[in-house]
């Protein structure tokens, strides 16, 4: 029987997730995996809580807040993937000498879709010093709607992941400020189940995850222009150019992992994030999260 893997949504920085289906990877770890979309991770959660699916991938942050509305929630983080944040702030303007400061003195257009990128960003400024409340920001604009602003100068500065970052730069339109990923380790994706498939299908998980460490390694090696082309079918709409340079911008930032076990200083810099934010009650312990067992079993073997 077929593990039912749900996509969060589609996203670039998402790839060793679809790479791991297009290789074959799962395939060759012997395990049978059938990807099914998603427009968004409310609706992937939904599905895995109803038992229309066996697997999603997602960010720790949204099964911490889940369980600190229910503690009783059986929703478990397994196996690591993006082991960094993805975003970037991108201006209108080359600011080599870039500070975080810089942004209590623009207008910045931040990232409505998901909450991640905004809670580590304000997590970032109160680290150095500043009040998040501070920034001028646009908050309920899209990705695309905040690219065209930087073009039309209507913003000084956006918050964006790839290919938005990679087609500003690549067009002279922008100029990558800042890497989140340089703060260091931020859970950020990885592979969630509830707890009692984690126990009752053991096996089958453990080879995707092997399948998933095969991908990291992958991933690692091979020229960007092939996986570009390989990953071509799930973002049609980016040429493989463009694509192929936002996985070397984020190649040179680390930031999928190299291999699939969950760090906690990872998990601990987002939990501490989300704490700042206000959008946790209460600590959320690693283990009540995060099981490592499978990943660390699979790695050794």
């Amino acid at each position: 029987m077929a593990v039912l893997l749900s996509e969060s949504f589609r996203a670039l920085f998402y790839a060793p997730f679809y790479a791991a289906v297009a290789t074959g990877a799962f395939e060759r770890a012997g395990v049978e995996v059938e990807l099914r979309p998603s427009s968004d991770p409310a609706s992937a959660s939904k599905a895995l809580r109803a038992r229309q699916v066996d697997v999603m991938w997602g960010g720790p942050l949204r099964v911490m807040m889940l369980r600190d509305s229910e503690p009783a929630a059986d929703l478990v983080c397994f196996c690591d993937v993006v082991a960094r944040d993805p975003f970037f702030v991108v201006g209108a303007r080359p600011r080599p000498d870039f500070k975080l400061a810089d942004l209590l003195s623009v207008k910045l257009a931040t990232v409505s879709e998901v909450p991640t990128p905004w809670i580590c960003l304000q997590d970032d400024l109160r680290r150095a010093g500043f009040d998040p409340a501070r920034v001028d920001r646009i908050t309920d604009a899209t990705m695309g709607e905040n690219e065209t602003a930087l073009r039309e100068g209507k913003v000084d500065a956006v918050q964006v992941f790839q290919p938005y970052a990679e087609r500003l730069v690549s067009s002279g339109a922008g100029y990558v400020w800042y890497a989140a990923a340089d703060r260091g380790l931020t859970a950020y994706t990885t592979l969630v189940t509830r707890r009692d498939v984690l126990a009752e299908r053991a096996d089958e998980l453990m080879r995707m995850i092997r399948g998933i460490d095969e991908t990291l390694k992958w991933f690692a090696v091979t020229p960007a222009f092939d996986i570009a082309g390989k990953l071509h079918s799930y973002f049609p709409d980016v040429p493989t150019p463009l694509f192929a340079a936002c996985i070397e911008r984020y190649r040179a930032l680390s930031l999928w992992g190299r291999d699939p076990v969950i760090r906690r200083e990872g998990y601990d810099r987002l939990h501490a994030a989300m704490r700042s934010a206000g959008v946790l009650s209460r600590d959320i312990p690693f283990e009540d999260v995060v099981d490592t067992s499978l990943a660390r079993r699979a790695v050794q073997a």
